[in-house]
């Protein structure tokens, strides 16, 4: 049963990787999209072919949602238009660097707690009032299974995965008693561009954390985001965690040989 057709679906961090996979796994599946990046012409062009596509309405906005004053100014216009999400998928965010604690740059620190953490935090704050006044709504995090369990050299990453967990662990105990459910869903290794802007462009480094083995793609994490979001109303799923088959724990990843 499809029970996200004529769903608006609010998706940060939609330009590329799984925000871009969760737009059209959603738009496959007849959901209405509201796409927000920070690079604006790659999202519009994405809003546009999907509207193409599929007959919905797609629209976008350029958003960094470390920015507090912009998340809350767009929630704001959302309800002015009549255009409030009926689900958000909290996907925007990144992994920067790859040191041992004591030798990071607290530059990426910031930038990685102030996307993972505290965008997360914004996007959710200007949105679940709504949710919860009209008593109906799903929030999906994007969440890591690093959440779960911590690897060397990622201390801070990791730090921000764990709070995603306890975040959505949080808001459903905030929320009970509501209609609005919170999920997290939490992907091992996945190939998008994150390998590439955690090593700062270093596209040989990036090609390294996937080599002789076969990652998760966008589109297998986006059929998880889908199926969390097309349960029925009366089942929450708090917690879904997905690896490839190579993978069988954060420090455990089969490379073949050759």
């Amino acid at each position: 049963m499809n029970r996200i057709a004529g769903k608006r679906v609010l998706i940060t961090g939609a330009s590329a990787g799984i925000g871009a996979a969760c737009a059209r796994a959603f738009a496959e599946r007849d959901a209405n999209l509201l796409l927000t990046a920070r690079r604006g012409e790659r999202v519009q062009a994405l809003a546009d072919e999907l509207a193409k596509a599929h007959g919905i309405e797609a629209r976008s906005w350029t958003l960094d949602v470390t920015d507090r004053v912009a998340v809350f100014t767009l929630v704001d216009l959302l309800q002015a238009e009549g255009l409030l999400p009926d689900i958000l998928v909290n996907n925007a965010g990144k992994g920067l660097g790859r040191d041992r604690l004591h030798e990071g740059d607290p530059d990426d620190w910031d930038e990685t707690i102030d996307t993972n953490v505290k965008g997360l935090l914004y996007m959710s704050r200007a949105v679940l009032p709504h949710m919860v006044a009209r008593d109906s709504g799903h929030v999906i995090h994007i969440g890591s299974i690093v959440g779960h369990w911590v690897y060397p050299k990622g201390a801070v990453y990791c730090a921000t995965k764990h709070a995603v967990r306890a975040l959505a662990e949080g808001m459903n105990l905030d929320l009970l008693g509501t209609k609005v459910r919170v999920s997290s869903v939490d992907p091992g290794l996945t190939e998008t561009e994150f390998s590439e802007v955690r090593f700062h462009g270093d596209t040989r480094r990036a090609a390294a954390a996937y080599a002789n083995t076969t990652p998760l793609s966008g589109a297998d994490v986006a059929d998880a985001v889908v199926y969390v979001a097309n349960t029925p109303p009366h089942v929450a799923v708090v917690d879904l965690v997905l690896m490839p088959t190579d993978q069988r724990h954060a420090m455990l990843l089969h490379r073949s040989v050759g």
